[in-house]
């Protein structure tokens, strides 16, 4: 049995699109929303967002079910710098049945290694996903 469960793969559209995303040029915090289409056992996009701020994207999030996020966010530090991390967010919430939290679960090294992604970050709650919370996971990659 290989050290890493691959439930799903990751749609060939969607890693071109990670790739771009990755290499973007614009300075507003962007998302890209993924969700698994259970019937094809595929990570696929569900929607993109340019200029989104924390509290918009925790808005866009359903409440029982479990979503990835690629999230660019203008990072301003302490010192006056200004960094533009690129964070891998998954939330699980609970209530979520428990086939789709296994298949999730199980498929998100996948999508971290295929977004080739350092800052890998997870909730139970999507009601966390504020920038305060964002910045706090990010402070310890200093």
């Amino acid at each position: 049995m290989s050290s890493s469960l691959v439930v799903c793969e990751v749609d060939e559209s969607l890693k071109d699109k990670l790739k771009k995303f990755r290499f973007r040029k614009e300075t507003s915090n962007a998302a890209i929303l993924m969700k698994i289409d259970m019937a094809k056992q595929l990570v696929i996009l569900e929607e993109e967002y340019d200029d989104i701020s924390m509290d918009d994207l925790r808005n866009e999030l359903p409440e029982r079910q479990p979503r990835f996020i690629v999230y660019s966010y203008k990072y301003v530090h302490d010192d006056g710098r200004v960094s533009y991390p690129l964070c891998f967010i998954f939330s699980s919430p609970v209530g979520c049945k428990p086939e789709q939290q296994m298949m999730y679960a199980g498929s998100k090294n996948r999508l971290v290694q295929t977004a080739e992604l350092t800052k890998v970050f997870e909730t139970r709650n999507p009601d966390d996903l504020t920038e305060e919370w964002l910045k706090s996971h990010l402070s310890f990659f200093r």
